[in-house]
């Protein structure tokens, strides 16, 4: 077990050095290179030089990028080109927003997708099961930014029974505590369900193939044949040997929803780390952007490190494996 905990921590950490690394390439790369920030016509060629000098932009890009990497580790992430701030205190000022509607989306998804996909393997090519595969198809079908404008127009302007977007109404800071929380949820409940609902849609899908697999296994045969009664046989012969299967797609969701807040947070106005990301870029705010790559790379591999060991829990085989190496 310590094996396959430092094996996954050294792939863990080799990944994160590529992202990080090709997001920097990738940066330099864009029309203009980092420099176009300062080329500005209105700005005289003089200060725009003192500027490029101060920002250390008239360094050779492996000198930068040295450098950015000693800082970082440091926990030094240098400073918000647009803002002026640094840019620690501009993604702790975000974070907790993107945190708080990927934490409701993933609720959402695992809440509402793996109970419709449960029910709908207990009886399969039944009438549930064929509402709930057509239900299903059609929301992972839409996109999340679709879905949020959709549902912005629906139940925001022509029913106005959810705020527009932001992250609080205005006057909330007048109130006591709890009209304050129901505010925050009231304006989270959109964005959350825009963002959960193709998720969920996704993981009844995959829940419902997983729980059928199982069923065919000959153990579970083997115990319908002995006459165990049919909720312990699908809570113990078949949801725990697939749930092995499923917590690997835990890995997969917060990336997928991480990518999907960056499209709900603009279009709901919400202050997050997506929003803050798609403002970086228009801005060319480089230091912001590289910060933002890099806290999503490492949420996305300690998700991924979180489930994997939990498979290795759940699953004895996966242990075996790593003490036959």
């Amino acid at each position: 077990m310590i094996g396959l905990l430092l094996r996954r921590l050294g792939r863990s950490i080799l990944v994160f050095s590529f992202v990080l690394t090709a997001a920097f390439v990738l940066l330099e790369l864009l029309p203009g290179g980092p420099g176009a920030v300062v080329e500005d016509p209105r700005i005289p060629p003089a200060q725009q030089e003192r500027l490029r000098h101060a920002l250390g932009l008239d360094r050779p890009a492996p000198e930068r990028y040295a450098r950015f990497l000693l800082a970082a580790a440091k926990g030094d992430w240098g400073v918000s080109f647009s803002s002026q701030r640094p840019v620690t205190a501009v993604i702790s000022d975000a974070l907790p927003s993107t945190i708080a509607l990927g934490g409701a989306a993933l609720a959402i998804e695992f809440l509402l997708g793996l109970p419709l996909g449960a029910l709908a393997a207990r009886r399969p090519d039944g009438r549930f099961d064929r509402a709930v595969r057509a239900l299903s198809l059609t929301l992972w079908s839409i996109p999340s930014f679709w879905l949020g404008l959709a549902m912005l127009l629906t139940f925001a302007i022509l029913l106005p029974w959810a705020p527009a977007g932001g992250i609080s109404s205005a006057d909330a800071t007048l109130v006591g505590l709890w009209p304050r929380l129901l505010d925050r949820i009231a304006h989270l409940a959109l964005p959350a369900l825009a963002l959960g609902l193709p998720a969920a849609a996704g993981l009844a899908r995959f829940a419902r193939s997983a729980l059928l697999e199982v069923a065919a296994e000959p153990f579970v045969l083997a115990a319908r044949a002995r006459g165990i009664s049919p909720l312990r046989l699908f809570f113990r012969y078949q949801l725990l040997p697939a749930s092995a299967s499923l917590v690997q797609l835990l890995g997969f969701s917060v990336g997928g929803l991480l990518s999907g807040s960056l499209a709900i947070e603009v279009v709901f106005s919400r202050p997050g780390l997506g929003r803050l990301t798609f403002d970086a870029l228009a801005a060319r705010d480089y230091p912001v952007l590289l910060a933002a790559s890099a806290l999503s790379a490492a949420m996305v591999l300690a998700a991924s490190f979180a489930a994997e060991l939990l498979h290795a829990v759940i699953d004895p085989r996966v242990r075996r494996a790593d003490e036959a190496v």
